[in-house]
């Protein structure tokens, strides 16, 4: 009898041990310094997935009401059944409830001359996809699993979310401040638009961090920008940081590559998915519509006729590509000052759409400000983030505070042109500390080759090129000879010649017409023309300038013909290895069919060699260079 009754005691004991290890809770794991995955975390169809309306402080659609921003929340069932509370990975867009179809029109003719006015373009509407509670997907397989909680957002004018699409304005940066006071116990969310039932973020911890890529990863700095509190860590990856510096390259219009004719306008119809909801419009709006009676209307109209047709009309300046009140109002550099999120930018130095400039800027005035941060460069094109270990360990220290070490890693980390993306070199920081300007100036010969070299040239010479936008810049730096260029070499390398920075041009420069293109590349030569070329082969650096901007990019002045003008500018940041056996070339030239306006062909540019020159970053400087192009 004492026999059996301790068994049954023994079988109480096993099955309290075994009731007390299956209702042990899931909680985030670290090793490494990183956030594991877990595998309670990791059941996709318990996730919780609901979606709510986050109230703003501001209203831009015209029904005088405040804009609600449409968000929606992806997380562990855990965070309901055990009353876990994790911190948050933000992901906010334009994009997510679809963007306009590409018809003719849509883009700005740029068949013209510098600084008359096209035609108008065609508008067409977006029809807005999505179903709730569903905003998006994106983001959620990567951070769930490791104990993140995903929350996506429309922005303002886009899929259900009220308001207007701005593009750049200080509604996207209120807006997502918005959802991240919500998401901090500071601000209201609502289970529809029009409802007064609140959701509450009893999940979070206040803890949040946002990423994304182009327009996904302006917001987060944009967020990042008003200094709200609770959003601890950004890694913005290929941001646009300045509306100007991406349809603008001092005072020339310019093309984003990829989109020859797009402007500000044009992405505003491009992601104009929200504002189906009507509105009535009263005597304050009779501007709008032209009369004092009322009328119906819808919030996407409200929208287009306030900011397409009026704010951005009168202040995108197609004509003389002047910086202006409207850009510096959409130039997230102008509004660092709050900022105080740690930063972890990525960008690649082949981005002809959103120049690798945007996150230079950024990172640069980020260090002034004492804000945590590093960068990190590949050689390839638009997009493309850090490598997973570097975003979970800035995500792992900066919301769950985790001594793992990363503020004290290296500052910049650039990807070797022959390296994977996963595996970038570590230097002390961008551009590299060991890198100075070397000056190189210009000989003659530029119709065929000229010379690009240390020495000052001593007798005066001018040498004049042709526009013709029918020839490519591929196809001039691949020529022999050109009237429609002039192209400057240094010897060939003997040994490998790292650039690291930004190249400064100073030209002087007569043009035959009152306005002109300016287009400049550095190249490597001899050029690779094979199909499978790499990316890194050819193009090293660009720029581009509009001579009426020679004393300002707030002021410009119609040329006078014949007439010298002096220019400096910057070419966008690189920091690439030229290998020995190349030739480093300067080219010169006018209209650049992919980027320019392209006005008709016959505009002369004259170049005083003995006023042009080129300042090239070079790591080691003039030494290295002089090594590098010895017999």
């Amino acid at each position: 009898m004492k026999t059996t009754f301790n068994l049954f005691l023994n079988f109480l004991f096993f099955l309290t041990l075994t009731v007390s290890f299956s209702q042990e809770k899931a909680v985030p794991i670290f090793e490494n310094g990183e956030a594991q995955i877990v595998p309670a975390f990791s059941e996709s169809e318990s996730w919780i997935r609901t979606d709510l309306f986050v109230e703003t402080e501001f209203d831009t659609d015209g029904d005088g009401k405040l804009d609600r921003i449409h968000v929606a929340v992806t997380r562990p069932e855990q965070t309901e059944s055990e009353g876990l509370k994790l911190p948050v990975i933000y992901v906010s867009s334009p994009y997510f409830a679809g963007v306009a179809p590409n018809v003719d029109g849509l883009f700005w003719n740029v068949n013209h001359e510098i600084g008359e006015a096209a035609k108008d373009r065609v508008h067409p509407e977006v029809k807005r996809m999505g179903q709730r509670p569903i905003i998006s997907n994106s983001h959620i397989k990567k951070w769930v699993p490791r104990g993140y909680i995903v929350v996506h957002s429309s922005s303002p004018g886009t899929g259900l979310s009220d308001g207007s699409p701005t593009v750049g304005a200080d509604n996207e940066s209120l807006a997502p401040k918005a959802v991240i006071d919500w998401l901090c116990g500071r601000a209201k969310g609502y289970t529809e638009k029009d409802s007064n039932e609140e959701v509450k973020a009893y999940w979070s911890t206040g803890k949040v961090g946002m990423t994304g890529t182009s327009y996904n990863g302006t917001i987060p700095l944009a967020a990042a920008t008003t200094g709200v509190e609770g959003l601890e860590a950004i890694i913005p990856i290929a941001p646009n940081t300045s509306y100007y510096h991406y349809y603008r390259s001092n005072g020339l219009v310019r093309s984003p590559g990829g989109y020859l004719g797009e402007d500000i306008d044009v992405l505003y119809d491009f992601i104009h998915s929200g504002g189906e909801e009507y509105i009535t419009l009263n005597n304050d709006s009779k501007a709008l519509d032209g009369n004092d009676s009322k009328k119906l209307i819808t919030k996407r109209e409200f929208s287009n006729k306030t900011v397409r047709d009026t704010e951005m009309k009168n202040g995108l300046d197609r004509l003389t590509g002047d910086y202006n009140e409207f850009w510096a109002g959409r130039d997230y550099l102008n509004d660092m000052k709050p900022m105080k999120a740690a930063l972890l930018m990525s960008h690649g130095f082949n981005d002809w759409n959103v120049m690798p400039e945007h996150s230079y800027r950024i990172y640069e005035q980020a260090k002034k400000q004492g804000i945590p941060s590093q960068i990190y460069y590949h050689q390839n094109g638009h997009g493309g983030p850090p490598p997973m270990v570097m975003m979970n360990r800035w995500f792992t220290h900066y919301l769950y505070g985790i001594d793992n070490g990363v503020e004290n890693d290296a500052r910049a980390w650039i990807v070797r042109e022959n390296d994977s993306p996963e595996s970038p070199t570590t230097y002390k920081d961008y551009p590299n500390p060991d890198a100075s300007l070397v000056t190189l100036h210009l000989k003659s010969g530029g119709l065929k080759t000229g010379a690009l070299s240390t020495e000052k040239p001593i007798a005066e010479v001018k040498e004049t090129l042709i526009d013709d936008h029918n020839i490519s810049g591929n196809e001039l730096a691949q020529a022999e000879s050109s009237e429609n260029r002039l192209l400057y070499v240094t010897p060939i390398l003997t040994e490998d010649l790292h650039i690291s920075g930004l190249a400064k041009i100073t030209v002087n420069i007569a043009s035959s017409k009152p306005a002109a293109n300016l287009s400049v590349w550095l190249v490597s030569l001899p050029w690779n023309a094979d199909e499978k070329a790499k990316i890194t082969d050819n193009i090293i650096t660009r720029g581009w300038a509009d001579l009426q901007n020679y004393k300002s990019l707030t002021e410009s002045e119609p040329l006078e013909p014949g007439r010298f003008y002096n220019m400096t500018f910057d070419m966008q940041p690189d920091d690439q290895v030229i290998p020995k056996g190349q030739q480093i070339g300067l080219m010169i030239f006018s209209s650049d069919n992919q980027y320019t306006l392209l006005p008709e062909p016959g505009t002369k540019l004259t170049v005083d060699l003995n006023g042009t020159l080129i300042r090239l970053p070079i790591v080691g400087g003039e030494n290295a260079l002089n090594n590098a192009i010895k017999n």
